[in-house]
């Protein structure tokens, strides 16, 4: 493993799974009253293992993305991308600073692209 991937890693780690375990933890609490808290917190309450983990996976899955598209915004990982027709974007310079927000935002790319269930826990403030 070189340095740089070295690096990558660590940066990766540190930034997106670490961010992620420890914000989903704090959604454990019981004196959080955020809306993911209390949909957590019912989903235990009133279903099976299986309802509960229908809840919280793609709550999980959605807060990990969000700390990778913020560890890009940040410039802690620096990324490109190669679109279909082979133009290159630089993601953090080309994505402004927004592509966490455009990830999890009220119309964003969730409800846009992904054919699977989430909940928008902003949709009341449009």
């Amino acid at each position: 493993m070189t340095p740089e991937i070295e690096e990558f890693a660590k940066t990766l780690i540190e930034w997106v799974r670490d961010a992620s375990i420890q914000s989903n933890d704090m959604v454990l609490r019981p004196t959080v009253d955020a809306p993911v808290a209390k949909r957590w917190r019912l989903a235990a309450r009133d279903g099976t293992s299986t309802t509960f983990a229908s809840v919280v996976i793609p709550d999980i899955v959605d807060n990990t993305i969000f700390y990778l598209l913020q560890a890009i915004d940040e410039g802690l990982l620096r990324m490109s991308f190669t679109s279909s027709n082979g133009k290159v974007v630089d993601l953090t310079t080309q994505g402004h600073s927004e592509l966490s927000g455009w990830y999890m935002g009220s119309g964003g790319w969730r409800e846009l692209y992904s054919k699977e269930r989430f909940v928008d826990d902003c949709a009341d403030l449009k």
